[in-house]
């Protein structure tokens, strides 16, 4: 009776709990639809512009902080002008800024806005340098009116004494003027060939002052000016009265249907994948399937929450990173699973199953999530733009990870454990049939045992190979071929069409011909075409081709340039990354493990990345900077993997003071891998799920990020499995039976008893 009730209550409970449940996703799923809109899109999802300077000082000298800080300010209030409400303005290094304009409709005056750089400098009647803005105050331009009361400049001195010190040798000068210059450009503009426009519209000589006397004063720049003339020009000193100058050297322009189209895909793609992983989770797990599902709902809300509250910009990377995420933010959910299935069929109950499954598990997961991070956190300081953006989004999916994933998941398992509901219903709540649980108290052993007749370290010989001929294969590939490198790591432009008409190969040669443009490649499918050029285009060539096929082929038209400078920077921080990454996680797991984990660990990793490269390499795929997030994602990914096994393999080895042969030993690590097999199997099924979807429904500007992440996770998941184990063991393998302790000295009047195997030994 006495039962009946407590499981009448318990029943109420788990109804209860469950329709609050219920009433908090539906809650989360209306506020989802506004969160959403408010997120500020990247250029790649509505179109816009984004280009990279190169920062040099005008007057020859090494940019300072001061002056980079300066230029952002300048190119910041240029920006507002545009009416962009988020624009990206980044620092890159030392002399480099990346502008993103989301959003921007007429681009040509977008480049021209930004080009237009305003710098003043004061200049002898040979155009040699005298001053630049820096003796002006910074923003201190103002209309004013000459002494016959037209429009004119009025300019406030700071340097009064260098500006006196200018005028006094100028004065004794045969040509004694002063011309004060707006973008002087060497080469192009002199005094002499400009002595007699200078001043009016249209002209960078913006005067010419007779100089009699030095003199500290404030300056007025006057000319036949109208007042609107004169209004745009204080503006843009005051904008831009800096003393560096900015190169274009690299650029990418969207078109707005060409965003919305990849986010429509992308969102499909994602939707479907989470969907995908969701019925994965209930068919394993059932109830606990089906609470892990509600933490990802609620996770995925967490993260765009967190995103919109540091006002990060969303872009194709960012959901891809956002998707990935999620299939890795449930491998926390599926090693809790999995340990607290292997309590139970230990004969143990659920509720205490379920206690030492959280505590078990908690080790790994963090040990996996720190890696994972530390791959992420190189990815976002080294990391080129798309990489930078890929990168952020996978520490806030990370931090999330850590809270939904292991805090409230097991917060609300224990809610349900608690109620005694499911103490006999193992198999609704976990999956775990009532039949393999055995009855501890009669003495009945433990029946499942998965996978107990598998030797894995045998079978790790037979995929070594497989990995070598395959590795072997890329480099007889590579050596006849070389890599299929994008314009990112070979400079030049690449022009993306997507129109309603027939594409003919034949027909875009001649018209890269007409345009004057040195083909690379050109790649048709169906009615889109990606063309890579060796040519750096120009802004104003940008423009002319991006004209040229829309208005031929009514077409959607993405173009995007990289300059031998950007080459060089991304090559060298993409071959640094993928190096600190590697010693830093050798440093991790020296200190979490020790060393001979640590070896194992890395030279899975290397084998990895030798897998994708050689891959990329047979089938000839393109190699771009995403190309390089995805190995760094591979890396985080697989290290994750390889910690879970290795945890389970410390946890099992015997205590030092208990010494082991080699069979026992590999005993271990073929045991400790059959317990984390299939925990490794659904993880890597959970994040391969959201990759097949972004492969087939998602953008084609990401596909091959998501070929390089198939073919890593798969790669991956056997390496941690079997390359990493392996090598592990043959390491330890040579440390056995070492006596460790210092051998007594014998003196030659001791007595030594003979040592006989069998007998006293």
């Amino acid at each position: 009776m006495t039962k009946s009730k407590n499981n009448k209550k318990g029943k109420k409970s788990v109804v209860g709990t469950t329709i609050v449940l219920l009433l908090l996703c539906i809650g989360i799923g209306f506020s989802f639809i506004p969160l959403f809109k408010n997120l500020n899109f990247g250029l790649d999802l509505q179109g816009g512009f984004e280009v990279l300077y190169e920062v040099k000082s005008i007057d020859g000298s090494k940019m300072t902080t001061n002056k980079m800080n300066a230029t952002y300010k300048t190119l910041s209030k240029r920006i507002d002008s545009l009416g962009v409400t988020e624009p990206e303005i980044i620092v890159e290094g030392n002399n480099k800024i990346r502008i993103k304009l989301a959003g921007v409709t007429n681009q040509e005056q977008a480049r021209r806005q930004l080009s237009t750089v305003a710098t003043l400098s004061f200049r002898d009647s040979e155009d040699n340098l005298l001053m630049d803005s820096s003796v002006l105050n910074a923003g201190a331009a103002k209309v004013t009116q000459d002494s016959a009361g037209k429009p004119a400049v009025l300019l406030s001195v700071k340097n009064k004494d260098k500006f006196y010190d200018v005028t006094n040798k100028v004065k004794d000068r045969q040509e004694n003027v002063i011309v004060i210059w707006l973008d002087f450009e060497e080469g192009k503009n002199s005094y002499i060939n400009e002595k007699g426009s200078c001043g009016t519209s249209g002209s960078s000589c913006l005067s010419a002052a007779t100089v009699s006397q030095g003199f500290a004063s404030d300056v007025i720049i006057q000319g036949n000016f109208t007042e609107e003339e004169v209004t745009n020009l204080v503006d843009l000193i005051n904008s831009g009265s800096l003393p560096s100058k900015l190169t274009e050297i690299s650029s990418k322009t969207v078109g707005a249907s060409f965003g919305d189209a990849t986010l429509s895909k992308t969102l499909l793609a994602g939707i479907i994948g989470v969907t995908l992983i969701a019925l994965m989770l209930i068919m394993l797990y059932h109830f606990a399937g089906l609470i892990s599902t509600v933490s990802v709902f609620i996770y995925s809300f967490l993260v765009f929450a967190v995103f919109w509250t540091v006002g990060g910009v969303l872009t194709l990377p960012g959901i891809a990173a956002l998707v990935l995420g999620i299939g890795m933010a449930v491998d926390a959910n599926v090693i809790t699973f999995s340990r607290i299935k292997e309590e139970l069929y230990r004969g143990k109950s659920l509720q205490y199953a379920f206690k030492e499954g959280s505590k078990s598990s908690l080790r790994a997961i963090i040990d996996s999530n720190l890696t994972t991070l530390l791959v992420a956190l190189i990815m976002f300081f080294f990391g080129e733009s798309s990489v930078k953006g890929f990168a952020t989004m996978l520490i806030i999916t990370i931090a999330v990870t850590m809270f939904t994933m292991v805090f409230l998941t097991r917060f609300l398992l224990n809610l349900f454990v608690k109620t005694g509901f499911f103490d006999d219903k193992t198999m609704l709540f976990i999956g775990v049939a009532k039949e393999d649980i055995p009855n501890v108290s009669k003495n009945e052993k433990v029946s499942k045992i998965p996978f107990a007749k598998v030797d894995f370290l045998n079978h790790a010989k037979k995929l070594i190979a497989v990995s070598i001929i395959i590795i072997i294969a890329g480099l007889i590939t590579f050596g006849i071929k070389g890599f299929k490198l994008g314009i990112d790591y070979q400079a030049g432009s690449s022009i993306a069409i997507e129109t309603n008409q027939n594409l003919n190969k034949k027909e875009l040669q001649n018209d890269l011909e007409n345009l004057k443009l040195n083909s690379r490649s050109i790649q048709i499918s169906e009615k889109e075409a990606d063309i890579q050029i060796s040519d750096v285009l120009t802004a104003s060539r940008v423009n002319k081709v991006n004209n040229y096929f829309e208005n031929k082929y009514e077409a959607k038209v993405d173009i995007g340039v990289v300059s031998n400078i950007v080459k060089e920077e991304l090559t060298k921080n993409a071959i640094f990354a993928v190096i600190l990454s590697m010693i830093g996680i050798i440093i991790y797991i020296s200190i979490r493990f020790r060393p001979s984990y640590a070896i194992g660990a890395v030279v899975a990793l290397a084998h990895d990345v030798l897998i994708i490269f050689a891959i990329f390499a047979i089938c000839h795929l393109e190699i771009s900077v995403m190309f390089i997030a995805a190995i760094l994602a591979i890396i985080g990914y697989s290290i994750n993997d390889t910690i879970v096994a290795f945890d389970r393999i410390r946890e099992n080895l015997p205590s030092k003071s208990k010494k082991i042969n080699a069979e026992e030993l590999k005993e271990v690590i073929n045991v400790s891998i059959r317990e984390t097999f299939t925990r490794s199997l659904f993880t890597s099924i959970t994040t391969i799920l959201p990759v097949l979807a972004l492969i087939f429904l998602g953008s084609k500007e990401i596909l091959n990020f998501n070929l390089a992440m198939l073919v890593g996770l798969i790669s991956g998941t056997y390496s941690s499995i079997f390359i990493a184990t392996m090598l592990f063991y043959l390491l330890e393998k040579k440390n056995l039976g070492k006596n460790k302790t210092k051998k007594k000295k014998i003196y030659k009047d001791e007595t030594v008893e003979k040592q006989i195997k069998g007998i006293n030994c």
